[in-house]
């Protein structure tokens, strides 16, 4: 790594310290620093187990304990032991705690609405963000059963087509690729992952039964990871997690298809122990099928 790479790094972490208000006193005016407001902020999304929050926010349990009792000092939260296991502390909101985690909300959303508003390419922004926060927190992507027609399981995939049209060259057809039913890929005939980073999906894959009288078989589908977060192993993770939910549902092998386009693809399954085999379908996208016993 060149000097020049660390100055710029540093150069960004100093942008990022400036703009998101770290050094100040009073947050967004709300009278505190940030972190019992970033404490306040995680709990008011529904972290309300301790540990867990600690976990999230990688703050020491001596610091943890310190912004806790300031916000139970403030009146903005209680903290009780669990309802099913006293050893585990939870936190929540009071009134005026959630009326306080409201008033964040909307200043967050207006600093960030003023942010992209000042860039001539808010989207070319996003994008760099997204790389960011996708990198820094690659230690904390969760892959997560979702329904295939929930909001961000139809991004992921809309996201998906239009990567696949593109690197074709033309429109991708999801009905022409054999487009699996949602019921297919619910449990208990199926599944569907997301890759989640910090509540932002990045990336997700598919997996429905496939008829064959030999043993139970499985069909892997719409595996896609948003370019913003390709490199850093969340293909892996994906595929990690449909062949265990594939086990779970008593399947024994998979199989699937992809383009003579997509090597990286090809390379990925050929690394995970997947074999190539002759065709099985008639996707007019495919050139390469797979399957790997599980």
């Amino acid at each position: 790594m060149t000097q020049d790479s660390i100055s710029r790094f540093r150069r960004f972490s100093r942008a990022v310290t400036s703009q998101m208000g770290v050094l100040d006193q009073d947050f967004l005016g709300l009278g505190r620093p940030l972190g019992p407001a970033r404490v306040l902020n995680a709990i008011g999304h529904g972290l309300h187990d301790i540990s867990q929050l600690r976990e999230y926010l990688r703050l020491d349990s001596g610091l943890m304990s310190r912004l806790l009792r300031q916000l139970e000092a403030e009146g903005l939260i209680t903290t009780t032991p669990g309802a099913e296991d006293k050893r585990r502390r939870q936190a929540h909101l009071t009134p005026a705690g959630a009326t306080e985690y409201a008033a964040y909300e909307r200043l967050s959303d207006a600093r960030a609405h003023d942010c992209l508003a000042r860039h001539p390419k808010p989207d070319a922004l996003l994008a760099a963000m997204d790389l960011v926060a996708s990198a820094l927190g690659r230690d904390h992507i969760q892959v997560q059963l979702a329904d295939p027609c929930g909001q961000a399981a139809q991004d992921c995939l809309e996201a998906y087509y239009a990567d696949l049209s593109s690197r074709f060259g033309q429109r991708f057809d999801p009905v022409r690729s054999g487009d699996p039913e949602a019921s297919a890929m619910r449990p208990p005939d199926g599944a569907f992952v997301l890759a989640v980073s910090d509540g932002l999906a990045i990336g997700c894959g598919g997996l429905k039964p496939l008829a064959d009288s030999d043993m139970p078989t499985g069909e892997v589908k719409r595996v896609w990871v948003s370019p913003n977060a390709r490199g850093m192993g969340v293909s892996r993770q994906l595929m990690q997690a449909l062949e265990g939910h594939a086990r779970d549902l008593g399947m024994r092998r998979l199989r699937l298809d992809t383009s003579a386009k997509l090597s990286e693809a090809r390379g990925l399954y050929r690394a995970t122990g997947w074999t190539e085999v002759a065709r099985y379908n008639d996707n007019p996208y495919a050139d390469h099928f797979f399957e790997k016993v599980i």
